[in-house]
């Protein structure tokens, strides 16, 4: 039996053709974004080797080789992260033209997909006391700014760190997000691929919900809020953006002091490892973790229960060097550990 002949198809035309396949998952458009960009910019490097403009080239001449070539030119200048990134976008792609019928096998099976180490939590650093600084410096009004908004930027702290939401899902709140009788409030998420969870509230933060919706109401003269209105808004009642979420939650550690316990590569991110991390250390569990936090795995809920050590540290202490030791600690005359010739 012979086998069908590939489509002939030039590559923007597939990647077009796969970007609007993408529609149906529900992904955010950050995502998305990010897929589109490493797809084209390594259809530019294939295209260049190729010598043919990236309009004109065609998708049977993405061979093993020539993947491979191209990756490895792609992967010099950025992290383990990106090329991971870069080539989950580009299997997904292949796969997608195998299964149009554009090519006959997936070429990536060619591609070394390079290791990345397992990622540790990143809480604010410290004693576990920054979030509650945080808190306590912004309700008091430290953070200067041209139009105060001490109502609405204390809801957006307190609710990434009791809820642990993804900045997207705190974006994509409404007031018509927030449910339930007085005392059993929830918040109603739509997380990634379109996956939805009810996070609980407790009485305080649903005060604070009401005092910046009566605040909102008086600073723009508005009688009422309809349920399809944007949660969080900026300082002209237009829907927070991620930008501006950012600026306002790095303004926030600034005034509050705690900017230098925020881990790099972090930001907003870093209140919802708080929420996490500290829940885990209170005894959360890892199942528990992954229902509150939106994860389809339980794995990353582990890394937080992991991160804590609870069990760790307490078969760590049964070891009796701690009882020399604590002798050694309490002489007045004892040095530091370590203090001792090497002789």
């Amino acid at each position: 039996m012979e086998r069908d002949p590939l489509v002939l198809m030039r590559l923007p035309e597939a990647l077009a053709d796969f970007l609007s396949s993408l529609r149906t998952k529900k992904l955010s458009p950050h995502t998305v974004a990010g897929y589109e960009r490493d797809l084209r910019t390594v259809t530019e490097i294939v295209a260049s080797a190729a010598g043919v403009p990236p309009a004109e080239l065609e998708v049977r001449r993405l061979t093993g080789r020539a993947v491979r070539t191209a990756f490895a030119e792609f992967s010099g200048p950025r992290s383990a992260a990106s090329v991971n990134r870069a080539w989950s976008a580009w299997n997904q792609f292949l796969t997608f033209c195998v299964a149009e019928g554009l090519l006959e096998g997936n070429p990536m099976a060619a591609v070394p997909r390079p290791r990345q180490p397992a990622k540790a939590p990143k809480p604010l650093l410290g004693d576990g006391t920054a979030s509650l600084t945080l808190l306590e410096r912004i309700a008091a009004g430290a953070r200067e700014a041209r139009d105060p908004w001490v109502e609405r930027d204390l809801v957006v702290l307190a609710l990434a760190l009791v809820t642990g939401m993804r900045s997207a899902e705190l974006l994509s709140l409404t007031v018509g997000s927030i449910g339930g009788s007085p005392g059993d409030r929830r918040i109603q998420v739509v997380g990634k691929g379109g996956r939805t969870r009810s996070l609980p509230i407790e009485a305080p933060v649903e005060r604070l919900v009401e005092r910046y919706l009566r605040s909102r109401c008086e600073r723009f003269g508005l009688a009422d809020l309809p349920r399809s209105a944007a949660l969080l808004v900026d300082t002209r009642n237009e829907p927070l953006r991620r930008g501006g979420l950012q600026y306002l939650v790095r303004q926030c550690y600034r005034y509050a002091g705690v900017h230098d316990r925020v881990q790099r590569g972090t930001l907003v991110h870093a209140l919802r490892h708080e929420f996490a991390t500290r829940l885990a250390e209170r005894g959360a569990s890892a199942h528990e973790l992954m229902e509150l936090l939106g994860h389809s795995s339980i794995v990353t809920g582990q890394a937080y229960v992991a991160s804590t050590a609870r069990e760790v540290r307490r078969a760590a202490q049964g070891n009796p060097a701690y009882g020399v030791l604590a002798e050694y600690a309490r002489e007045d005359g004892g040095g530091a550990v370590g203090d001792a010739s090497a002789g």
